[in-house]
């Protein structure tokens, strides 16, 4: 189980870091992300980290990237943690990055999935997922939501982090 922490804003920059041997080159980012009260994160962007939707981010996209809250991280500032998954600001969309329990509630207890037959769900190399998905990480991209607590609504699509 993983501690999922997120922190949202809006990129500042994007950078390449360097490898110590030429083929690692460009194959890591640094992405700066700044929250709009000053407050300045950068994240560390891998060919594992997971991009909902795989969109293409680029300076000024709203941004929330998820870190695991659990994970050594530098003493250094601004700080800097290694993303495992980033989410670009969509108004058609919300997302969830949580773990689940077995009754399919968040690890916070603000959303409980109820899954229908149409909710598309993958692993994170698009193919289908088959089994249960109660006490896992999960990728939740949803619409609307109840407002009792905790918030239920049926997804349009999960994704599973195996």
């Amino acid at each position: 189980m993983t501690k999922f922490n997120s922190f949202h804003g809006t990129v500042t920059m994007i950078t390449d870091l360097m490898g110590q041997n030429g083929k690692e080159d460009g194959c890591k980012k640094l992405i700066s992300v700044e929250n709009g009260m000053g407050t300045i994160v950068n994240f560390l962007i891998t060919p594992t980290t997971y991009f909902v939707d795989h969109v293409l981010v680029a300076v000024g996209d709203r941004v929330t990237g998820y870190y695991d809250g659990n994970a050594p991280a530098l003493l250094i500032y601004p700080p800097q943690y290694q993303a495992l998954v980033m989410v670009k600001k969509s108004p058609y969309q919300n997302v969830k990055v949580d773990y689940f329990n077995s009754q399919l509630e968040s690890s916070d207890g603000r959303l409980r999935l109820n899954v229908s037959p149409y909710t598309q769900i993958l692993l994170t190399n698009g193919q289908l997922f088959t089994r249960n998905l109660a006490n896992r990480d999960l990728i939740v991209i949803y619409g609307t939501s109840t407002k009792s607590i905790p918030a239920q609504t049926t997804p349009y699509r999960i994704i599973v982090l195996c």
